[in-house]
């Protein structure tokens, strides 16, 4: 994920290194210069033009749409309330603010998780300490000094 933000590693100013500082900002440790990786670029001028479109954000910034998309996928951004522009669910199509799935089929696909995990635990509980075809009676682990 960091390679597809820009992630400033040394500074403009000095060729120090930089530091990160929370929410896409990074700060020279030498000379202090502030600069900012693309979700800091992108995140500080939809803050000051809110309801911008990714083009006017690509415009401004420099970050390219396709880097704004993924952020609106990884639910790092969001589309303005309001806004012409929406993105839709990648499993039933609703219309969406950010992320790739509506709430009701998250919740799907999380409880489909969880039972998996739980049928998963519930096989492998069976399977353990139980003795199987063919080994009734038999030691299935030996100590190395026997």
């Amino acid at each position: 994920m960091m390679n597809y933000y820009h992630v400033p590693r040394y500074c403009k100013k000095c060729n120090g290194v930089m530091i990160f500082r929370g929410v896409g900002e990074y700060q020279c440790e030498d000379c202090g210069y502030v600069d900012y990786d693309d979700y800091g670029k992108v995140r500080l001028y939809i803050e000051a033009h809110k309801g911008a479109t990714a083009v006017e954000i690509e415009a401004a910034t420099g970050v390219s749409q396709r880097a704004i998309r993924r952020m609106l996928r990884e639910s790092r951004i969001e589309v303005a309330e309001g806004s012409k522009m929406f993105l839709h669910c990648e499993r039933c199509g609703k219309e969406i603010r950010s992320g790739r799935f509506c709430e009701e089929c998250e919740a799907k696909i999380h409880r489909n998780m969880e039972e998996q995990q739980r049928e998963k635990l519930r096989r492998d509980k069976r399977g353990y300490g139980h003795s199987q075809a063919g080994e009734e009676g038999q030691r299935r682990f030996m100590r190395e000094h026997e």
